[in-house]
């Protein structure tokens, strides 16, 4: 399917009017066609506005309609076949394997929150019927259902082209719950983009939905996307990237006439805590599984695990020689852009500069274009006077904190901020302290794990993707599994309403 360049507004492509620019092939530098126009602010505003008037249509689709719709989306991706996988893999630098894995994900996703509207749940419908004999004062007849919030912006993501992206996991819940989405297209992929885009919008026109329930507009900065978070008819936002860029649309969201909820995925060095028996029982084997992890897709996942926590000693002196021997057989790799690959080899510089920090290993070099890992260690001294030492290096690098004895490897978890995951690694022996650890974890991350590695998230009912900030700008959320729906959902309840005049969904009992 040839790609275009082109926004698409209104069920139409539409040639933007800012300024063009073209994807860039992180593997050798090449510049990519077509051309992509950015947005103006006028055909961002007649994104926002066409958004607002397909609202009130979409959000009263019957479930069964709107659940199609995702199915169908889901169906014309799987249709797209090799042009998507061929496009991505020009844009990204990633490896077949990995994005057909993606898109299975990103399919998957959609059907799983079909299944969720077709159930009905989400609504949460409660009905809580009058007692005009109660006494002091006659009781009310309550009815209560969650509805959509409005049109969303969402952001797509740079290290997940599909999973997290035009059709991905925000995009999804949106729409389940009834809101209209308006897509601002990551500038490193933006002809995955367009294909996925064109994959939505047959899927509106051949269910008969208003042609404003998703927009797909391009920019190679950052204008289009602050003015879809400024504009009022915007809801709420989905976004994954940078702690700066998350903050910034914060800021814009809390500073206009009607704040809006910005649900920002942002930074996590994810800590893995190795026990002490654990280390004494299977120190080697759980070395070589940090490497794998740490350097699976050149560690460009949001759950990678940054940061190793363990107490000094034999085990510990294991670990390290076993991680940093597999590290340093792994080949370097290409990352996702040049910028993101510049940015990793500035934070492995500056990890390398410190005098409070020793570098343990480092992985082949490669070309211009490509990373390798690094393993460095520090002091928990060192760790708990340095926050920088906290900072997220985007990429395959690692560093362990040596702590001198138990109390001193509380003191070190105590200090983190909030994470998307921690992982803990439990001999038998450990699960008395690792309890004892655990109400202290839970306010710490949205998602623990025993005996693993945070790479790899489940869709699932059962998931839990988010964390306190700064893994995230709302704790109480999840980006992925069906519990993100209600993200995009409020709660109405409607009092002594006569039946004619309540929504069809509550006038069931």
């Amino acid at each position: 399917m040839k790609v275009s360049g082109d926004l698409l507004i209104g069920g139409a492509p539409l040639r933007g009017g800012a300024a063009s620019f073209s994807a860039t092939n992180p593997a050798n530098g090449s510049a990519m066609e077509p051309s992509f126009a950015g947005a103006t602010k006028n055909q961002v505003e007649q994104a926002t506005a066409i958004a607002w008037d397909a609202f009130p249509i979409y959000r009263e689709t019957p479930l069964e309609k709107r659940a199609l719709f995702l199915e169908a989306i889901a169906e014309n991706i799987l249709e797209l076949g090799d042009d998507l996988i061929l496009r991505a893999m020009d844009e990204t630098g990633l490896p077949r394997g990995r994005l057909e894995g993606e898109r299975a994900r990103t399919v998957g996703q959609l059907r799983l929150f079909a299944k969720e509207v077709r159930e009905g749940a989400f609504q949460e419908l409660r009905f809580d019927p009058a007692d005009p004999d109660r006494k002091p004062a006659p009781k009310p007849d309550l009815r209560l259902r969650n509805v959509a919030l409005g049109p969303v912006a969402v952001f797509g993501a740079s290290n997940f082209p599909l999973a997290f992206s035009v059709a991905g996991g925000d995009t999804a819940s949106a729409l389940a719950a009834g809101c209209p989405v308006i897509v601002k297209a990551h500038s490193a992929h933006p002809g995955t983009s367009a294909l996925v885009g064109s994959a939505v919008q047959q899927a509106i026109a051949a269910s008969g939905l208003p042609a404003g329930t998703f927009a797909l507009l391009f920019d190679a900065g950052f204008e289009v996307g602050q003015m879809l978070v400024a504009d009022h008819r915007i809801s709420a936002v989905g976004f994954t990237g940078s702690r700066r860029g998350g903050t910034a649309l914060m800021k814009i969201a809390s500073e206009r006439k009607q704040p809006i909820p910005v649900y920002a995925e942002m930074s996590s060095i994810n800590p893995v805590i190795l026990f002490p028996n654990a280390l004494r029982n299977n120190a080697e084997a759980i070395g070589k599984s940090f490497a794998s992890s740490l350097t699976l897709g050149a560690g460009q996942f949001c759950t990678n695990p940054g940061l190793i926590i363990a107490i000094d000693g034999p085990g510990l002196d294991a670990f390290i020689n076993a991680a940093s021997a597999a590290l340093q057989e792994s080949p370097a790799q290409t990352m996702l852009t040049g910028g993101i690959c510049e940015a990793y080899r500035k934070g492995v510089a500056r990890l390398s500069a410190s005098s409070s920090v020793s570098q343990l290993a480092t992985g082949k070099q490669g070309t211009p274009q490509q990373a390798a890992a690094a393993l460095f260690e520090t002091s928990s001294a060192s760790f708990l006077s340095e926050p920088e030492l906290q900072e997220e290096i985007f990429g395959a690098a690692g560093l362990i904190v040596r702590c001198r004895d138990e109390a001193d490897l509380r003191q070190v978890v105590n200090s983190l901020e909030g994470q998307l995951t921690i992982a803990l690694h439990v001999h038998q022996d450990d699960l008395s302290n690792a309890a004892e650890m655990l109400s202290q974890l839970e306010l710490l991350a949205g998602r623990l794990l025993v005996n693993g590695f945070g790479t790899g998230v489940e869709v699932s009912p059962a998931m839990v993707h988010g964390g306190p900030y700064p893994a995230t700008s709302d704790g109480r959320s999840t980006s992925v599994g069906t519990l993100a729906i209600y993200r995009f959902l409020r709660p109405v309840s409607y009092q002594d309403f006569p039946p004619e005049l309540l929504p069809a969904p509550l006038q069931s009992r």
